[in-house]
């Protein structure tokens, strides 16, 4: 699949991203592609081709593009090592509410002024931590988000006053969130906290649970598993299709 290399300005300064396209002329429905933990790498760049092949113009950017040229993480040890685990997690603590927001309206801008992009209303998805960030993008910028997924999101629904389900009354999107079986950081009583948040706000959404374990739809995680990731492309091309500009 075609890629762009961009740099999209943002209020915290410059920031990497690719454009990742199916073969052909275009214009194609743009979608937002947000990381997991681990951030940009080459699993990210083959996920954001995949979802390109589906017949998208997906934008990956750089979430971290505020700590420099930062060495990318191995997901297979990160969490096992000390010092990789404290880096990985001050990298995702400083992705406070108002950088996100402040960042998605950066990304999400430069997503609907490529020629590539048809229409004005796109579609996002986010993995692990990239799923709270989806939802936070549908709530910020209701008017150009079609549709958000979260899929295995971590602390969707938390009892801190900033989590992201307290902005459900914002989404004018439509959802969908796929949690795991197997995942701490999503357990039942945010599933029902979320769920409850989601339908009082009337938001048209999809709450489904995986046999998996958290990290199911990304290659290079441990807890991959195949017939879980199969699963979320055809839940993201039965939800892209029916909601985004053609």
């Amino acid at each position: 699949m075609p890629r762009t290399e961009l740099t999209i300005t943002t209020p915290g300064g410059d920031a990497p991203a690719t454009l990742h396209t199916p073969d052909g002329a275009g214009p194609w429905p743009g979608v937002l592609l947000y990381v997991d933990a681990g951030g940009v790498r080459p699993t990210m760049h083959d996920m954001a081709a995949h979802l390109a092949s589906l017949g998208y113009a997906v934008l990956l950017p750089d979430v971290y593009h505020r700590h420099g040229t930062w060495a990318p993480f191995d997901m297979r040890t990160a969490f096992g090592d000390d010092a990789e685990r404290e880096r990985l997690m001050g990298m995702i603590g400083s992705l406070t509410p108002d950088l996100v927001a402040a960042d998605a309206a950066a990304w999400v801008s430069a997503l609907v002024d490529r020629p590539e992009v048809a229409g004005n209303r796109i579609g996002v998805t986010g993995y692990c931590m990239g799923g709270v960030l989806s939802l936070r993008t549908a709530a910020t910028l209701p008017e150009w988000v079609a549709a958000a997924a979260s899929f295995h999101g971590g602390n969707l629904a938390t009892e801190d006053r900033a989590s992201v389900h307290r902005l459900a009354g914002r989404i004018r999107a439509t959802v969908y969130v796929a949690g795991a079986t197997d995942d701490r950081s999503f357990p039942d009583e945010q599933k029902q906290r979320l769920d409850a948040a989601l339908s009082g706000a009337g938001v048209s959404y999809t709450l489904e649970t995986y046999p998996a374990a958290h990290g199911f739809a990304v290659a290079d995680n441990p807890a991959h598993d195949e017939d879980a990731e199969r699963r979320h492309w055809d839940a993201l091309d039965r939800l892209f299709g029916a909601t985004l500009p053609g």
